[in-house]
């Protein structure tokens, strides 16, 4: 082999490991290869792309962007986002999703108790709080905006709707990875929804098929009774497991979180918020994730 042509893939190879970098800071080189172009968030100085916030470097082919760490939800048509109902208001719930102004979820845009197909009436308005409380946490899709921004949310599929039987986590919008599917059942036997937002929800398995789902209880307030010490402890495992991710800035999705459970199963519980314990298995989860990629 040429001696020019080792040298050029020897620099191909060190700008790929440059762009695998997951936070960078103002100023600091984000690749050096001029066959990238620039997106948001990155200039070009002396023919290197830097960055000009402190966030995560994204790449799509060979456009590269930062998206800022600290940051409101910026959403698309068709994100799934987990969210709070704030206000019961006229036809309408106004939901905190992160997003600079509370989403709506109109009343036209869920389901009735029952699957039941027909319009809304005026007797359905009167039960709004039948179906969503202030407080309540919900999975909804993004499905339009309005003219002022606000989005407009629909729960018009069953895999949508009231959350139960979890604990709540937030973290960064831009850790969430955008994946194929946000509903992950992990072999822990618990279920995670991955907000576009930053909100997470990890809760006991759910049912998804419609054969097994009670379409009379999708708006009961009630949790599982059956859920043992064993499911709870999970629950707990697999939140602290996101919270260390977060901590540590790293890309959040089903696999890495798998792999951060398997990491922590050599500590106790009660240890999995000391900061060390933390580092520890956020390395070890995102090593795990470079051997599997090989």
């Amino acid at each position: 082999m040429d001696i020019d042509e080792e040298f050029a893939q020897i620099q191909a190879k060190a700008s790929m490991k440059d762009l695998a970098i997951h936070v960078v800071t103002p100023g600091e080189v984000i690749t050096s290869d001029t066959a990238f172009m620039r997106g948001h968030g990155t200039y070009i100085e002396q023919e290197k792309v830097l960055s000009s916030l402190a966030g995560v470097v994204e790449r799509v082919n060979k456009l590269i962007s930062v998206k800022p760490l600290h940051t409101r939800y910026t959403g698309e048509i068709g994100d799934v986002v987990v969210g709070r109902i704030t206000e019961v208001a006229q036809k309408r719930w106004k939901v905190d999703v992160s997003a600079r102004c509370d989403a709506i979820l109109m009343l036209s845009s869920v389901n009735l108790p029952g699957g039941v197909q027909r319009r809304k009436q005026e007797s359905d308005e009167l039960q709004m709080r039948n179906f969503f409380m202030e407080g309540d946490l919900v999975v909804a899709e993004v499905q339009a905006f309005f003219s002022d921004g606000a989005y407009s949310l629909h729960t018009r599929s069953l895999k949508y709707g009231k959350l139960r039987n979890g604990s709540f986590i937030s973290v960064s919008p831009g850790l969430v990875q955008r994946c194929k599917s946000h509903f992950h059942s992990l072999a822990c036997g618990v279920d995670v929804i991955l907000g576009l937002n930053g909100y997470i929800w990890v809760s006991a398995h759910v049912p998804q098929s419609l054969d097994e789902i009670d379409t009379e209880q999708v708006y009961s307030n009630k949790n599982k009774e059956d859920i043992t010490a064993v499911d709870r402890e999970a629950i707990a495992r697999v939140a602290n497991c996101i919270r260390a991710l977060a901590q540590e800035t790293m890309f959040i999705n089903d696999t890495i979180i798998s792999f951060a459970y398997e990491a922590s199963l050599q500590h106790k519980l009660k240890d999995m918020t000391k900061r060390d314990v933390m580092q520890s298995i956020a390395q070890e989860a995102t090593l795990a994730v470079e051997n599997m990629k090989g």
